[in-house]
């Protein structure tokens, strides 16, 4: 079979309206003031599809954007990052989504309109478009409204089709964690929520006792914990992963979408989980020296760089 794609994503798309150096957050009546604004396009499917590709793998993208200025930007800047938008729908029947991000210390709050992305729906995922990738991640499940419910058929249907798989569900808005996990963590090669994220998921007060809630029924699991590092569960042990410290946080926007591309830029070409999970701890580290998600990848130069200088790390 002919593949277009190494990696074909399925997400969200909006942009991001950053507001920086965000002393306290704001409450309701009151009024605080932000240091920087920043505008840029966002979503955490967009982050990974753009700093996958810019670590050198072929990515493609299919998501619902409105026919409108941010849609135009949004499949700007894909195109300058090298992903390719071919898929990617444009309606006009709804508005692009917006996220607005306030960034504070190595912690943000969010407001998002979600717009076109709640829109896109199981039947616009056709066995062509799978099958011009080798690879499925999807992400921000519960921001996907239209999508969540079809996750295990889609995810399934990527495997028969014989594609590699992964899948972050991000955090819920509405706080239910209602994905039907025994159905879909059979089809899914690398489950990559944080620590936060699957302890709702399954109920549990920890990351060790998330992993023995799946464990009958899911395949690899990678836990992302910030600064504290990243734990895997490989079906038989537990490996640990320490995180690539950062003294100047620029801000932590997109730091795990970073930490997936790295991951799974490795896992494509058959590297030890070891080596996956060391790379990924470092584009995660990356991601948090420069300002937005995709800030310290605009190119593979700077991100060489970047390892280089601030983690001593020779790529």
């Amino acid at each position: 079979m002919n593949k277009k794609m190494e990696v074909l994503v399925v997400g969200e798309l909006n942009v991001d309206i950053i507001l920086n150096g965000i002393r306290e957050f704001p409450v309701i009546g009151k009024e605080v003031i932000a240091d920087r604004m920043t505008i840029t396009m966002g979503s955490s499917s967009a982050i990974f599809a753009c700093n996958l590709s810019t670590l050198g793998t072929k990515v493609g993208f299919l998501g619902k954007i409105g026919k409108d200025h941010f849609g135009r930007y949004i499949i700007t800047v894909l195109n300058e990052k090298k992903v390719n938008t071919f898929n990617v729908i444009q309606t006009g029947e709804y508005d692009t989504g917006a996220t607005i991000v306030m960034s504070f210390a190595e912690d943000r709050a969010n407001v998002t309109y979600p717009g076109a992305m709640e829109h896109l729906t199981v039947e616009e995922i056709t066995g062509d478009i799978l099958s011009s990738g080798s690879h499925l991640h999807v992400s921000s499940v519960f921001l996907q409204t239209e999508l969540k419910k079809d996750l295990p058929y889609i995810f399934r249907k990527a495997k028969q089709l014989g594609l590699t798989t992964s899948l972050d569900p991000q955090w819920d808005p509405a706080e239910k964690w209602d994905i039907d996990l025994p159905a879909l963590l059979p089809f899914v090669d690398i489950f990559m929520p944080n620590n936060v994220e699957i302890m709702a998921l399954t109920s549990s007060s920890t990351a060790e006792g998330a992993i023995s809630v799946i464990k009958d029924y899911s395949n690899i699991t990678v836990i992302k914990n910030g600064n504290s590092g990243a734990c895997l569960w490989n079906g038989q042990e537990l490996l640990r992963q320490q995180a690539y410290l950062n003294k100047n946080v620029a801000d932590s926007i997109g730091a795990g979408d970073s930490f997936n591309a790295g991951f799974i830029h490795r896992y494509i070409r058959e590297s030890s989980l070891e080596e996956c999970l060391d790379f990924a701890a470092l584009t995660g580290a990356v991601s948090t020296t420069r300002q937005g998600g995709t800030g310290a990848f605009e190119n593979y130069e700077m991100v060489k760089q970047i390892a280089g200088s601030s983690f001593n790390y020779t790529l």
